[in-house]
């Protein structure tokens, strides 16, 4: 690996961090009229760098903004692009989903700014670690869009295509500001396996939009703590290696290793974001359940193409569960770190060992082929 340097099973998250009580109630707050949506800009900004603070402490390599500014992982981004139309821009829960439509095609999407790239130069300035920031997919933005007129669009497809155009113009403003990682969410290509082939065409034409590195991350969904969809990765392979993404987060703490095989199976040559925390409980893992599930993944993935993740975003755990969790996954990761570190410090040794043999003591080994000088 690795985006985060030359750390070996470097760490990281999904994107979404715990949203605490306190936050949760003044987006609440916000959308009722009882403060300013200035306020709440403010707001956001402290608990962004909370969160922040809350990865850096727990040793994360690769660090997010926590999406909090975000109400879920659709309303950012559909309420700024233009053409989709917001019915009630009030809602009762700020976690809700806007009813947001469409009546006509969606407009060139140009240099629209959605305010991704302002999002990540602020976190940018907040932290010397990498960053990280996600962009939910046009596969499952679309799903939240209902065509009032029956025929903007001939079919889902179109939508989602046209979607990918102005997802592929944020990634280039994002590139502009200075992102270097940048991630696709499509929480909802697990309830719709079917559409896989069209999901992967529409990622490949936001990703040609910044020469990045990308990560696409693929769950089960996370509503409210609970999974929306169950099954296998299966539906992902082969399609899914046409993806020009270098690397898959996958979930595999909540459901097991067992998918684990498909990407020897279909010989998946990329990078893996393993997860190994289960975001779906309070109970926090300990280090060395993380550690043995590093393990596991190691039998597919070699240590140099495997970072280290959640499951999925961490919105719905309580901060202090959060971080323990994230001090769980770092410490799991160190264990499994040090052991291939010691590993590798001992093949060396007995590289030498035999090199020594081979040409004597105080002598250099030399190459079988005689040079020619």
């Amino acid at each position: 690996m690795t985006d985060g340097g030359a750390i070996l099973l470097p760490t990281t998250v999904i994107g979404s961090y715990s949203v605490p009580e306190w936050l949760g109630q003044l987006k609440n707050d916000c959308y009722r009229h009882r403060i300013s949506r200035r306020y709440l800009d403010e707001i956001h900004e402290m608990a962004i760098k909370a969160a922040v603070n809350d990865q850096e402490r727990a040793g994360i390599d690769i660090v997010s903004d926590g999406e909090l500014r975000r109400d879920n992982d659709i309303d950012y981004l559909l309420a700024r692009i233009p053409g989709v139309q917001i019915a009630r821009p009030d809602k009762a829960d700020y976690f809700d989903y806007y009813d947001a439509s469409i009546s006509h095609p969606l407009p060139a999407p140009g240099r629209v700014n959605l305010g991704l790239a302002e999002d990540f130069r602020f976190v940018r300035q907040l932290t010397d670690r990498p960053v990280k920031l996600s962009i939910t997919g046009p596969y499952s933005l679309a799903h939240r869009i209902r065509d009032a007129s029956g025929g903007a669009y001939a079919d889902h497809a179109g939508l989602v295509r046209a979607l990918a155009l102005v997802l592929a113009a944020e990634a280039a403003e994002l590139a502009r500001a200075g992102a270097r990682m940048l991630q696709i969410d499509e929480p909802f290509l697990a309830g719709y396996p079917e559409d896989v082939g069209l999901a992967v065409a529409a990622v490949n034409t936001v990703t040609e939009g910044a020469d990045v590195s990308w990560t696409l991350h693929v769950c089960y969904g996370n509503r409210y703590a609970r999974p929306l969809w169950e099954g296998h990765y299966d539906f992902l392979f082969p399609a899914v290696k046409e993806a020009n993404v270098g690397q898959l987060a996958l979930e595999f703490a909540r459901t097991g290793d067992e998918d684990l095989s498909l990407l020897e199976q279909h010989h998946w040559d990329r990078g893996l974001g393993l997860g190994v925390i289960d975001v779906k409980t309070e109970q926090v893992e300990s280090p060395d359940l993380v550690a043995a599930r590093i393990r596991r993944a190691l039998r597919f993935v070699p240590p140099n193409r495997l970072a280290i993740n959640p499951d999925c975003g961490l919105r719905h755990l309580l901060p202090d569960t959060a971080r323990a969790k994230l001090a769980a996954m770092v410490a799991g990761a160190a264990i499994v770190r040090a052991e291939l570190e010691a590993a590798g410090s001992a093949a060396d040794g007995a590289t030498q060992d035999a090199a020594t043999q081979a040409t004597g003591p105080g002598t250099t080994a030399r190459s079988a082929v005689p040079s020619k000088g």
